[in-house]
This record gives structure tokens, sequence and C-alpha cells, in this order.
């Protein structure tokens, strides 16, 4: 497996990952990346932001197994959001995931002071990640939030 940054080629199955995964805990709802406007073109909408990336991970044969997103949060500076961490099933139990959030807090660490995220208690596996990876769960969102479904939120200092 090998992370690199996402191409526009990409698009399609990260939207697909996405959709699957949300479907897959029943969060198919609005208030979710489900309804994401900029779900089809992650790698037009990373590219178009400042001190922003979305990253990949593929197999041997370039295909996309799961991605993660660094974003500015909501006009905050020194914040950032860790956003669209998913991975496919067959890839998940394999360290994908931290590997995806090692190189996203990495480029974080470079830009922002803080790095917040949002979830929902009910993602067991992500929300353990989290923890380990020293982000503390808050008791609200930060101001500026856009995903109202979700009821975890957490935040590191980089």
């Amino acid at each position: 497996m090998e992370i690199r940054e996402i191409q526009e080629k990409d698009n399609r199955a990260m939207e697909q990952i996405i959709k699957r995964s949300l479907e897959s805990f029943d969060l198919n709802i609005p208030g979710t990346a489900y309804f994401d406007p900029q779900l089809g073109n992650l790698a037009q909408f990373y590219k178009q932001q400042s001190n922003a990336r979305y990253w990949v991970i593929v197999n041997e044969q370039d295909e996309v197994a799961g991605g993660v997103g660094i974003a500015p949060f909501a006009r905050k500076s020194g914040v950032c959001e860790l956003q669209k961490l998913y991975v496919k099933p067959e890839a998940q139990g394999m360290g994908s995931a931290r590997e995806l959030m090692n190189v996203a807090l990495g480029f974080a660490k470079e830009h922002y002071t803080y790095c917040y995220l949002e979830t929902m208690g009910k993602l067991q596996a992500a929300n353990l990640l989290y923890s380990k990876l020293g982000f503390r769960l808050l008791e609200s969102p930060l101001d500026g939030s856009e995903h109202g479904t979700m009821d975890a939120w957490y935040i590191k200092e980089l």
C-alpha cells in the first residue's frame, strides 16, 4: 500500500468508498459527508484551498482503498479539520487508517496549531483510533461546524 495525494481519477472511487461506508452504518442522512456538495470532486476541492490536502491509500494496482483530508476549519486561525477518513472494509484492520492519519497530522502540524474532527459515537473503531492518536473528546462542536448530525467531537494540539 502506498499513500499519495488524490488525483482527479480517484474522485469516483473515494466518493463510492465514503458513501458505502456511511450506508453501512445507516448514516446516509443529511448532516453527514454523504451529502457534501464536493464529494464527487475531492481532488479539485482540496486543491482550491490553501493549506489543504487530501490523500489516498492505493494498492499495487493503484486502486484506491481509502483516504483522508486536512482543511482549514471555519476560518478559525490555527485550526484545521481532519476530514473524510474512510477506508474500504477489505483494507480495514491493517493499519491503513492510522497510516493515513499520520500523513495528515504531519501535514497539519506544519500549518496549524490544532486539529479538530467530527464523528459519530457509534463508529467505535474510529473513535478508538482518534483517542490513541492523542485527540481529546469535546463536550460540544466548535462554532462553525457544518455536520449537524455528528455527536462526537475531538481536538488535538499539534
